[in-house]
């Protein structure tokens, strides 16, 4: 066990990590990403200790992977790919498990000169229909000759592999048969150039859109995110439990840690959500130093704790608990920091971030150590446009969280509609261009061209503003809902209704606006807590009402739902476009609480 953690119950004693038997920090040099592509980072992390462990749901050890035995596996399967029926250049579709199998056969792919294209588990879908029909649409987009996949879905994807037509079809613990059994075949050189992967960006569930990841742009991402982001040390180790098909997974807890050279500590999505303070037991056993969540990790792990008797944890080693993914909830945080204070927990070790698929992954980071800094403002004038402070403690206001400076070469203004750019505290579109943004959409010209200038400026979609060299976020510009002249962010809506209804579930409230008769009329999709029986649905409608209108001067349809009725995307994030299609279609009245 590593020196100064406490026992957990939910690691069992005799669970072996890398630590444990291999030394640790290893003697090799750190360099922080400076590669020209992820395989030369991977051939250089092979020369040391580090590498990656694997853990159940029970928080026992399944499997050390250290880089080394990564890497030769990697090769020896690239090989196998070749000696098959596969080219340099195919697309190779394969479905990310957090397991080992899925780590080497994307690393084989970019030996080999594939393209991998990490695809979701079903696990954030309603159903075997709805998933097939959502990775048909992305291995059609993506062009795939091949399909891996976990053993238990390949009953699942087989009849979907030969509808497409595809050339190879495997269970990822059945590759060592494909192809021949040595390295007869040749790797080819892959530079900088190449492709490494295609990443489809996670609010892409109707009309998918491959991000084209080329090394170059990946290893910028990569050592700006080490040097500037994370500031990453020798004795860093990390734990992450998200999913390794999306681009905060995938390139923050995979590929970055090992271009610089860190143990990961891997928990699959589906176990951390039975089991959230697993997450944390880990950080504590292995004293780990860096891991991220969206802003519903940290409350349901606040949510679980309080439910506990006792917590036998020691977090004080924990330097970034970064916070991404999704709008960033000051007041879920200061939970967080408050419950697990006593455990060590610091609230300066919070690391606010922003990013999108289409930038590799980073665009800005706050600085480290400083934890979350705030800007309170007047709603109305926020509605407006303008990032005002309000004048006094009356009026309506929200708090917003900083996320810092623009990566190292890389820029970002924010525009208003004429295209000009705006000062500090006006509301305008974020545009970024850098060495980490990607040159296109895959096969998409014209999908392209609407989001990336001749001059690579990216139109990123997300609306906010300036302070102080700070970037902060106020929201999606496509969410946005218009009424009556008045731009509202609907996470200003959802906020209020999850704080002042205790009934709603939290983080499960979508709003969106939708035209009729010529207008917009507002709606409220809410799932009701379990237990909330049928006749107390008008009381909890009326509620939910009354709230909106006290708090934001708005009328609202109220539409309340059971639990796990709204649509997420693949990456786990509430899709507000999608809940609003199912309500034009007619098929969310259907699972909504009858009267």
């Amino acid at each position: 066990m590593t020196a100064g953690a406490r026992p957990l119950p939910c690691t069992p004693s005799g669970a072996l990590s890398l630590s444990d038997h291999m030394p640790f920090p290893s003697a090799l040099a750190q360099r922080r990403g400076d590669f020209a592509t992820s395989l030369d980072a991977l051939d250089y992390a092979a020369q040391g200790q580090a590498g990656l462990n694997f853990y159940s749901v029970k928080g026992e050890l399944t499997r050390a992977l250290p880089y080394r035995e990564l890497a030769q596996a990697a090769r020896s399967l690239a090989a196998r790919l070749l000696g098959s029926s596969l080219t340099p250049g195919d697309r190779v579709a394969i479905v990310a498990a957090t397991q080992p199998e899925f780590v080497t056969a994307f690393f084989a792919c970019q030996y080999a000169g594939l393209v991998p294209v990490p695809l979701p588990l079903p696990a954030a879908f309603g159903g075997r229909p709805a998933y097939l029909a959502h990775v048909r649409r992305m291995m059609g987009e993506a062009r795939a000759c091949a399909l891996f996949a976990p053993a238990p879905l390949l009953g699942w994807m087989a009849p979907l592999a030969a509808e497409l037509g595809l050339r190879v079809c495997r269970a990822l613990d059945d590759l060592a048969g494909l192809g021949p059994d040595s390295l007869a075949a040749a790797l080819p050189a892959i530079g900088p150039d190449a492709i490494a992967y295609l990443q489809f960006s996670s609010g892409s569930t109707r009309f998918p859109l491959g991000v084209v990841v080329h090394h170059r742009a990946l290893m910028a991402n990569v050592f700006a995110t080490l040097t500037h982001g994370l500031q990453i040390q020798p004795d860093d180790r990390a734990v992450s439990w998200l999913p390794l098909y999306h681009d905060m997974g995938l390139v923050g807890f995979l590929i970055s840690p090992m271009a610089g050279q860190t143990t990961v500590d891997l928990l699959a999505t589906q176990d951390f959500a039975r089991r959230p303070l697993l997450w944390l037991s880990l950080m504590s056993e292995h004293r780990c130093t860096i891991s991220y969540s969206p802003s519903f990790g940290y409350d349901l792990s606040v949510r679980r704790a309080r439910m506990a008797q006792s917590l036998p944890l020691d977090l004080s080693a924990w330097r970034i608990a970064g916070i991404g993914g999704d709008m960033i909830r000051p007041a879920v945080l200061a939970g967080f920091a408050e419950c697990f204070a006593p455990y060590g927990f610091r609230a300066t070790s919070f690391l606010p971030s922003y990013g999108m698929a289409e930038a590799t992954l980073a665009i800005s980071f706050a600085p480290v150590g400083r934890g979350i800094e705030t800007d309170t403002v007047h709603l109305d004038r926020l509605e407006q446009g303008v990032a005002a402070a309000p004048s006094d403690t009356g009026q309506r206001a929200r708090t917003v969280v900083l996320c810092g400076s623009p990566l190292p070469l890389h820029e970002v203004e924010v525009r208003g509609p004429d295209g000009r750019t705006l000062g500090d505290r006006r509301v305008g579109r974020i545009v970024a261009r850098g060495p980490s943004l990607m040159r296109g959409y895959d096969g998409r010209p014209t999908e392209t061209a609407s989001v990336l200038s001749a001059e690579g400026w990216l139109d990123t979609g997300d609306l906010g503003y300036w302070l102080g060299g700070a970037l902060v976020i106020t929201g999606r510009a496509k969410d946005l809902i218009i009424i009556n002249g008045r731009n509202i962010w609907p996470q200003d809506l959802e906020w209020t209704i999850e704080q002042s209804v205790p009934q709603v579930r939290t983080g499960n409230v979508a709003a969106f606006s939708v035209e009729e008769d010529g207008q917009e009329v507002l709606i409220l999709a809410a799932e009701a807590r379990a237990g909330v029986e049928q006749g107390a649905r008008d009381s909890l409608v009326a509620a939910i009402g009354n709230s909106l209108r006290a708090q934001h001067g708005l009328d609202g349809r109220v539409v309340l739902l059971a639990a796990n009725t709204l649509p997420y995307t693949s990456s786990g994030k509430l899709s507000r476009s999608a809940t609003r299609q199912l309500y034009l279609a007619g098929t969310l009245a259907e699972a909504a609480i009858p009267a």
